[in-house]
């Protein structure tokens, strides 16, 4: 459901992103000018997040009000309406906040402007981020800013429903082979067996677990028109033809975890947000989560996360920097954890957070083999088409659709 939220933001914020471009090209977001004008005195700190509800709002006021409190300066938090616009035009406007959350998928635009300090590297022990996570908000060859925390996509499993089909723990897939052989066994019983989002959020998941992705991992080149990437459509287009899987919209549901919560389909690949929206909206489901089924290749995920962004034309990103070092801390990221639900994005804290919720242990290992967005700017549109393919995959041809996205792709891109 989160990211279904990001996906949404993203599109409303096409235009301010594209007003970003324009403007940065008219006043520099690197005027060097704005380094003379650095205040070392106490901060007055804007801080602009996109929140997931009262609980993420509260957690970081609480904490921004006990970091200012502490170091003698003050800090506003603003949880946005629309992070993506509001952003984009605060940005584009020259008027940004200090602090804000930049998610993973946004942040290439951001930082092919110059609108990001690349301040990554100052915070302490940044190698204690997850790889996967720095890599996600590397930008030509600079680590940006710390990630905040994440989210991964795992297999959840209706144990009510699976026990109904005749399976056992035995039966839990860890392989393709495995998935469609149970699958089988699910639709023999008359039940869907996977719920499956109809993007590249989830789908993208299987071109992992086959050693393949959209993008080079420096977001340089495309790299979807591979035998890798062809034969994971492949395969999800047969779950789909042979009706093992079925999109959201085909059980009469808005995203795949309502699906999987009204006991529309006995399997589905969500991320660990499916935790709190099963409990509000479905809390007599029963399920458990385990690691996605391995691909050809072996294993792979999807992660998602955001980042601590700190404007390049900031008065205080001295202290902006510290900043987030608190908030970055492995203690502050555990309250985080227990007050809204995110994974920690420091591994020093790993084995913390698993002892406190055992049962998200196959969200927060997929961090060791997940792939995260793509990581190029200018890509909205190109995104889009592929969505709408991605959702026409039933019927429609894989090999066209991966050629389609590298061309488009490279035209963004300027190649």
């Amino acid at each position: 459901m989160k990211t279904r939220i990001l996906t949404r933001a993203a599109v409303a914020g096409v235009a301010a992103v594209a007003l970003l471009g324009s403007a940065a090209c008219g006043s520099g977001f690197d005027d060097s000018a704005d380094d003379a004008k650095q205040s070392s005195g106490p901060a007055n700190l804007q801080i602009l997040i996109g929140s997931s509800g009262d609980a993420e709002t509260k957690a970081v006021k609480d904490a921004a009000a006990a970091w200012a409190g502490s170091s003698g300066n003050s800090a506003t938090v603003t949880p946005a309406q629309d992070l993506t616009q509001q952003l984009g035009q605060a940005l584009a406007g020259g008027t940004p906040p200090d602090v804000f959350y930049v998610d993973a998928a946004r942040f290439a635009d951001y930082a092919s402007v110059g609108a990001l300090e690349p301040y990554g590297d100052k915070v302490s022990k940044p190698d204690d981020f997850y790889e996967s996570l720095r890599t996600a908000f590397t930008y030509d060859g600079k680590l940006y800013c710390a990630p905040k925390d994440f989210s991964t996509l795992a297999l959840q499993i209706n144990t009510d429903l699976w026990t109904k089909a005749g399976l056992t723990d035995a039966d839990v897939p860890t392989t393709w082979d495995q998935l469609t052989a149970v699958s089988q066994k699910i639709k023999a019983k008359g039940q869907v067996a996977i719920a499956l989002g109809d993007t590249r959020d989830r789908i993208g998941a299987f071109m992992v677990q086959n050693g393949g992705w959209l993008m080079s991992k420096d977001g340089k080149q495309p790299t979807a028109d591979t035998p890798e990437n062809l034969q994971a459509l492949q395969y999800v287009k047969s779950l789909l033809t042979n009706g093992y899987a079925k999109f959201p919209k085909q059980l009469d549901s808005g995203w795949s975890g309502e699906a999987f919560g009204k006991g529309k389909a006995v399997m589905t690949i969500e991320g660990n947000w499916i935790k709190g929206a099963l409990q509000n909206d479905f809390p007599k489901t029963k399920y458990k989560v385990v690691p996605l089924p391995a691909g050809p290749k072996g294993p792979g995920t999807l992660s998602f996360t955001q980042c601590w962004g700190i404007a390049a034309k900031s008065k205080y990103k001295e202290q902006a920097i510290k900043f987030v070092e608190a908030m970055t801390a492995g203690e502050q990221q555990i309250g985080f954890a227990k007050a809204f639900g995110v994974m920690p994005s420091r591994q020093s804290v790993r084995d913390q957070y698993t002892s406190a919720f055992p049962a998200d242990k196959p969200f927060i290992d997929g961090v060791e083999y997940a792939q995260g967005p793509v990581n190029a700017p200018k890509m909205d549109s190109v995104l889009r088409d592929l969505e709408a393919g991605l959702q026409g995959l039933a019927t429609g041809d894989p090999k066209t659709l991966l050629t389609n996205f590298d061309k488009n792709a490279k035209a963004a891109l300027g190649g």
